[in-house]
């Protein structure tokens, strides 16, 4: 099956003017999104809205210098108190040794069902 584009970015927690949230929606995938360097939570999060309902078979993750990611999905006919459900546990990006050093920033990690 051929990847389900992105339609648009329904909401981010924190974005650098640089690098925008919207950098995630690019054909190429080269620009990153990243924090605002002034926001010191160290955590982000975005909502992404498919071009259509899609079964997800599996998803490649463009990384640059994300420590963990955790993946979860919904559909925008849910009500509004539902939760979304997980697709991608909690996993590990970079080891805490590659982060201080500042080593193996960027990768791909792609995940699939039963594997990660």
């Amino acid at each position: 099956m051929a990847p389900v584009k992105i339609s648009y970015v329904v909401s981010f927690s924190s974005q650098d003017p640089k690098y925008p949230a919207e950098n995630l929606m690019s054909e190429d995938g080269i620009q990153p999104w990243l924090g605002c360097p002034k926001d010191h939570s160290r955590q982000l999060s975005v909502e992404l809205q498919l071009e259509r309902a899609s079964l997800i078979g599996f998803v490649d993750v463009g990384n640059y210098g994300s420590a963990f990611l955790q993946i979860e999905v919904g559909r925008s006919s849910w009500p509004c108190d539902q939760p979304y459900l997980t697709l991608v546990p909690t996993v590990t990006l970079m080891t805490p040794a590659d982060s201080k050093l500042d080593q193996n920033r960027c990768g791909v990690r792609m995940f699939k069902e039963g594997k990660d």
